[in-house]
């Protein structure tokens, strides 16, 4: 695959989803290096929504450490259930927070982001060993629609 991304720029959230899929999981399905997958997934996710922030928190040695991403520099450690991306690993499941500053223990690592989605990645044997986290800079920005495309993007990087 080429290395730009064919998005039709007017077309609604869902179509974005819908074109990059494909390109994506052609982007990634033969290299075998999980660190560089999940840099041209946050690449290609910032790229076609401009997102505030896109990038992935790796689980190592009991916290979440930054990994790849796009945008301003973020906050490298989180431990588990700390902020929206530690609660979703103690957790399991995709977090949809609608307003940040609603949010209980949220932690501000810029304070221009406004609301946020973290997915958990899960390895082959169902454990949770990272977060995709997403960051805008507008309220109530994801919603159902950006929580079945971005499980199906996680799932991307083990399968």
């Amino acid at each position: 695959m080429a290395e730009e991304l064919i998005i039709d720029k007017q077309a609604g959230k869902a179509e974005k989803y819908q074109e990059l899929m494909p390109q994506l999981e052609a982007l990634v399905k033969n290299e075998g290096d999980v660190i560089a997958n999940m840099a041209n997934i946050s690449a290609a996710l910032w790229q076609t929504f401009h997102f505030f922030w896109v990038g992935f928190y790796r689980v190592v040695e009991g916290e979440l450490v930054l990994g790849p991403f796009q945008g301003p520099i973020a906050c490298t450690r989180i431990r588990l259930g700390r902020g929206v991306c530690g609660t979703a690993w103690k957790e399991g499941k995709t977090l949809v927070v609608p307003d940040v500053d609603q949010f209980p223990g949220h932690i501000a690592c810029n304070s221009a982001s406004r609301s946020e989605i973290v997915v958990p990645v899960r390895d082959k044997k169902g454990e949770v060993v990272a977060v995709l986290d997403i960051d805008s800079d507008r309220l109530n920005c994801f919603d159902e629609t950006d929580v079945v495309f971005l499980e199906r993007v996680v799932l991307f990087l083990f399968n």
